[in-house]
């Protein structure tokens, strides 16, 4: 599609002159008159760059300046004018004019003029693009869930976004704590400001320092020149300090400093640098443990528990399995070039069998490795990793585990996978008819449902039957 200009002057033979000059240069043109016929023409089809004269009858130049950047604000404004003045220039830059012409003008420079406006134009579409993938990777479009612990997940980050205030994202391993904090500030009034990260548990202690705070040359051997560290390069933007229960002692110090001043002094430095920088943290261990052990400072802990996020496991929003099992299954097929490969109903029951103690990020896993080894057009239990399928049997022989070694077991997870293995197996039984599998079990209808509910195998109340499960 061809770039669009309008012309707007009063002059009949500009207009034409201009008109051929602009058609002949590879862009599509029209022309108006007066300023008036300009907008409706604008209302109509929107131009690229419009190409306006200054003085004329009704609207002049600058009324169509104030009005197209008003209603098309990405549409660049050219200025044409035969009365040339230093005020004029000034007001018509102030207003937003791309540049001003004067008459005569030069072909060339005007052409010069128009091919610039497009190349900004351009960029500003292509950055806006940029933004929308952006967002649509890291933003809430990259969390899935529809669960009640995950609608108050969305809460938090949607009254935090545009705030300064430090969050602490809490949860076990492969729960989403990065996406959260990447979400957080791509759908925030930062998101064209820089997002920088760092896992503090897979850094020396030696360097942890210096790649926050940055160094100056030499400060030690090696330190060549200066160095901007993470804070000045997440100036005005996002940074997410990953694993912060990690950070070493003497870390710990200069951090709470940098987030009580806004300061930051890099290593072998005399002069402190403000900064502007949101702080997200996260980390899966327990603070107030590592508080008591003297590991993690308290008075850091509550400057970084401003507002704390907790990342729901797996287990305690099974209800999404399903969404989330389809969204990854989609997403990788689609790098893979596997589209249109499902999962078969035994994979379907196994997930949701399976305690997923990764959680999301082993769910993924398990989705890549069963798209990578299958052949045909569905996902089968033979393609999962062996401790999903392993589990799944060990389900189905009945194996209790009841005795309780050294180790120690998770009681409320290994009752809840029996619930889930028993409700499975009456449903199997029953043919999918609930009331006869409640019979099975010796429990109430209105109990199985519950049940069915609690695991995330039933229905939401007011939903239809999503599930292929009858109720009689």
């Amino acid at each position: 599609m061809a770039d669009k200009i309008l012309v707007v002057d009063d002059d009949l033979s500009l207009r034409q002159f201009l008109s051929i000059m602009i058609k002949r240069a590879g862009y599509e043109c029209r022309t108006a008159s007066r300023g008036e016929e300009a907008l409706e023409l604008m209302a109509a089809d929107p131009a690229d760059v419009v190409v306006t004269d200054l003085n004329m009858d009704g609207l002049d130049g600058m009324d169509v300046l104030r009005r197209v950047h008003a209603d098309w604000p990405d549409t660049e404004v050219v200025m044409i004018t035969a009365y040339a003045t230093t005020e004029n220039a000034v007001a018509a830059m102030k207003e937003g004019a791309f540049d001003y012409v004067v008459k005569p003008f030069n072909v060339d420079e005007l052409k010069l003029i128009l091919e610039k406006a497009f190349e900004k134009r351009h960029l500003a579409r292509e950055n806006e693009t940029l933004r929308e993938l952006l967002s649509d990777r890291f933003g809430y479009a990259s969390l899935v869930g529809r669960s009640a612990s995950m609608q108050k997940v969305y809460d938090l980050m949607e009254r935090v976004k545009d705030t300064p205030i430090t969050v602490l994202i809490t949860g076990e391993s492969g729960t989403g704590k990065e996406l959260v904090a990447r979400a957080i500030h791509f759908e925030s009034d930062r998101r064209e400001r820089p997002f920088q990260s760092i896992n503090c548990g897979a850094m020396p202690e030696q360097l942890i320092e210096s790649e926050l705070f940055g160094y100056v040359k030499g400060a030690f051997t090696g330190a060549a020149k200066n160095h901007d560290g993470l804070f000045l390069s997440a100036d005005k933007g996002t940074l997410f300090l990953d694993e912060i229960g990690e950070m070493p002692l003497p870390t710990q110090v200069k951090l709470l400093r940098a987030i009580q001043e806004r300061k930051v002094k890099p290593v072998g430095g005399v002069h402190e640098q403000s900064v502007d920088v949101r702080i997200v943290a996260a980390t899966n261990r327990d603070l107030d443990e590592e508080i008591r052990e003297g590991r993690f400072r308290e008075d850091l802990y509550y400057r970084l528990k401003v507002i704390c996020i907790e990342m729901p496991s797996l287990r305690e929003r099974l209800e999404d399995l399903p969404l989330l099992s389809e969204h990854l299954l989609q997403r990788h097929a689609e790098q893979l070039g596997r589209e249109g490969v499902a999962l078969s109903s035994a994979v379907q029951r196994a997930f949701a069998d399976y305690l997923w103690p990764g959680n999301v990020r082993e769910l993924e896993n398990a989705i890549q490795r069963g798209l990578a080894l299958c052949s045909g057009v569905e996902v089968q239990l033979e393609h999962l990793p062996d401790e999903i399928v392993g589990a799944v049997q060990s389900s189905q022989e009945g194996d209790l585990r009841v005795s309780v070694g050294p180790e120690g077991v998770e009681m409320e997870d290994l009752l809840a996978t029996y619930e889930r293995a028993l409700l499975t197996s009456a449903l199997d039984a029953s043919g999918g008819v609930k009331k006869e599998a409640a019979r099975l079990l010796g429990i109430s209808f209105r109990s199985l449902r519950y049940r069915l509910q609690k695991m995330g195998m039933g229905l939401e109340p007011g939903d239809g039957d999503q599930s292929g499960l009858l109720d009689e």
